[in-house]
């Protein structure tokens, strides 16, 4: 992949790629996991629920209302986010981009977008597809923009590491990004009368902004632990309850 870019050409994918496409011109970014077969395993919304948020992370259904080439395309089990996609239906005539696994904090911080790498190490192929395949029977439990998007979809795929701290955002980078610019600029504000000039004040700005990506990385974090497929659902079944006691 490139320093500045990780755009991939058709013949260059393979199973087990984690792979994104941008939405709403470059608004966002869509994530799912390559399994063969021009086929991508992938997870949005269920489009059967509603929801409050109002953010360009929030994805209200990736599912194709028709595809002539695939009959299987837009296969999901009912309730379920988790959506077998072709990669035409996928890609939605956007570009094919490879998320980059095990870069070097370097690298890493020099991405000024977030949701393109992780300082993590990938698992092997066929783990990375038993877990998507897994997860497209057994579901990925309900979708939140922050704490449980398409980008934490596709990293538990590939590391099967989850967060066990449900506070502030999940091992999306992408999340990482929408949350820490505006704390980054809040707590760089309060330095302005320590530092003159426009242009220190922006350098202050943006090393939070790399900083606070960087420490919610899940190659990083300290509350990330590895959870086998078959046991997810036990422990998505916990975070589902969790999140009920909660809004009561």
């Amino acid at each position: 992949m490139g320093f500045l870019s990780n755009k991939l050409q058709r013949t260059q994918i393979k199973p087990g790629h984690h792979i994104y496409t941008y939405r709403a011109v470059f608004a966002y970014s869509h994530h799912g996991i390559f399994v063969g077969g021009n086929k991508v395993v992938h997870f949005t919304r269920d489009p059967h629920t509603s929801s409050s948020s109002n953010t360009s992370l929030d994805v209200m259904s990736e599912t194709p209302t028709s595809c002539s080439t695939y009959p299987d395309c837009g296969f999901r089990q009912p309730k379920s986010g988790v959506v077998l996609s072709c990669l035409d239906c996928f890609l939605r005539d956007g570009d094919l981009y490879s998320f980059e696994y095990g870069v070097t904090p370097t690298v890493f911080l020099g991405r000024v977008r977030g949701g393109t790498c992780t300082t993590a190490v990938s698992d092997g192929v066929d783990t990375v597809i038993h877990r998507a395949m897994r997860l497209l029977q057994n579901g990925f439990g309900k979708y939140d923009v922050f704490q449980n998007n398409c980008e934490d979809f596709a990293l538990y795929c590939k590391t099967g590491l989850l967060i066990m701290d449900k506070v502030g955002c999940g091992r999306s980078g992408q999340a990482a990004s929408v949350l820490g610019a505006p704390l980054a600029a809040l707590l760089s504000s309060s330095l302005k009368l320590l530092i003159p000039s426009s242009a220190g004040v922006a350098t202050v700005t943006a090393g939070m902004y790399c900083m606070s990506r960087y420490a919610s990385d899940i190659g990083v974090r300290r509350d990330v632990v590895k959870v086998g497929v078959e046991d997810l659902g036990v422990k998505l079944r916990w975070m589902d309850d969790l999140k009920e006691d909660e809004s009561i």
